[in-house]
C-alpha cells in the first residue's frame, strides 16, 4: 500500500533526545541510554536524535557515529527512530543517511545546505541535493524547514519536491507562520505530503494540529504531557485538547524562549534519569533563575520526567 497524508508510516510524537555529557564534556553512554528508556516509558511514538537540540552542532563525526549506533542498538526496534543527517556537501550528508539506515534508521532528516549567516545555494541546487539524497536511500526523508538555515522554502517548492522526489515525503515546519505554511503545503501537494510535522517544541501546536499536522518534534522531557493533546485532537475531542494544551503550554513556553534546548537535560537532571545537564563548551549553561522557573513550572504538573529516576 501507498504511503501517503491518508496513509502516513509515522504520526504522533517524536521527540528530540538530548545528547548527555559528563562535567568534563565527554559523551556519557550511560546516561544517554537512561534518557532514551525514559522517553520510550513518556510514550513516544518515536524518537530523533542528532537534531539541534542535541547540540549536534558540537559533535564530531566519530561521535555521531557512536551515537547513532548507541541509540539504535539500545533502542532495538522499540520505537522507530529518526537521524539527523544534515550536512552542506550532498556527499557527506548522502554518506551519513546511508550508515544511518544501515544501521536501523527509520527517517532522516535533513536542512537544505547552508554554513554560516551567509552561505547558501540556490533553490535548483538544494532540489538536486535532496534528489541525490533520494537516490541513494530507501527510507523516508523529512525537510528540516527551519530559521537556522536562513533559507527560504517556499510552499510551493516543497510541494514540487514532494511530488517530484521519491523518498522526499515529510515536512517538520519551523518557520514564522507555520500553521499557514503547512495548510498550504497539504493544498498544493495533497497526498504526497505524508507527513506534515509541528516543530519548535510545540509552541504552535494546537494551531498546527488545526492545520492538518500529523506529527510533533518537541523536547524530549515531557511527552507524556503533550500526547495527550496530539491524541485528543486526532480523535476530534478538540475542547480536551485545548484543555491540555493550555496546561501543558506555561512548561513549552518555558523551553521554547527561555530554556532552549537545556530544559530537557534540566529536567532529566532533577528526576535522576541522567547524571549531568551542563552543554558542551562553549555553549553557556543555564542560569539558575531560568532553571528555578522551569522546575518551578514543571512541579505544578508533575511530568514522569520528575518522577523516573528516583
Amino acid at each position: 500500500m501507498k504511503h501517503t497524508l491518508s496513509n502516513p508510516r509515522y504520526r504522533g510524537i517524536f521527540p528530540v533526545a538530548p545528547t548527555t555529557f559528563t562535567e568534563a564534556g565527554a559523551l556519557d553512554l550511560t546516561s544517554q541510554k537512561r534518557c532514551l528508556d525514559f522517553m520510550i516509558d513518556s510514550g513516544v511514538d518515536g524518537i530523533c536524535i542528532l537534531a539541534n537540540f542535541s547540540e549536534q552542532f558540537l559533535l564530531s563525526d566519530d561521535e555521531r557515529e557512536v551515537l547513532t549506533r548507541t541509540a539504535l542498538e539500545h533502542i532495538a526496534g522499540r520505537v522507530p527512530v529518526i537521524v539527523t543527517t544534515t550536512h552542506f556537501s550532498t556527499t557527506v550528508c548522502i554518506e551519513r543517511s546511508r550508515r544511518a539506515q544501515a544501521m536501523g534508521a527509520a527517517m532522516l532528516m535533513v536542512m537544505p545546505p547552508y554554513h554560516g549567516a551567509t552561505f547558501r545555494v540556490p533553490e535548483a541546487k538544494t532540489f538536486e541535493f535532496y534528489a541525490q539524497l533520494s537516490d541513494a536511500v530507501s527510507i523516508p526523508i523529512m525537510v528540516q524547514d527551519a530559521p537556522a538555515s536562513g533559507t527560504v522554502l517556499s510552499a510551493a517548492f516543497l510541494a514540487k519536491m514532494a511530488t517530484e522526489i521519491e523518498q522526499l515525503s515529510y515536512f517538520k515546519i519551523e518557520t514564522p507562520g507555520a500553521a499557514s505554511k503547512l495548510r498550504e503545503l497539504i493544498r498544493l501537494g495533497g497526498e504526497a505530503i505524508e507527513g506534515p510535522w509541528d516543530g519548535e517544541e510545540a509552541i504552535t501546536l494546537l494551531a498546527d494540529l488545526d492545520a492538518g499536522a500529523t506529527g510533533a518534534m518537541t523536547g524530549g522531557a515531557f511527552a507524556d504531557g503533550i500526547r495527550p493533546i496530539i491524541h485528543a485532537h486526532r480523535t476530534g475531542n478538540a475542547d480536551l485538547a485545548f484543555t491540555l494544551y493550555q496546561r501543558w503550554l506555561p512548561l513549552i513556553n518555558h523551553e521554547n524562549r527561555q530554556a532552549g534546548f537545556l530544559a530537557a537535560k534540566a529536567l532529566m537532571k532533577e528526576g535522576g534519569v541522567i547524571a549531568c545537564d551542563a552543554p558542551r563548551h562553549p555553549w553557556p549553561g543555564m542560569h539558575p533563575d531560568v532553571r528555578k522557573g522551569l522546575l518551578d513550572i514543571a512541579r505544578r504538573l508533575d511530568p514522569l520526567v520528575l518522577r523516573w529516576g528516583r
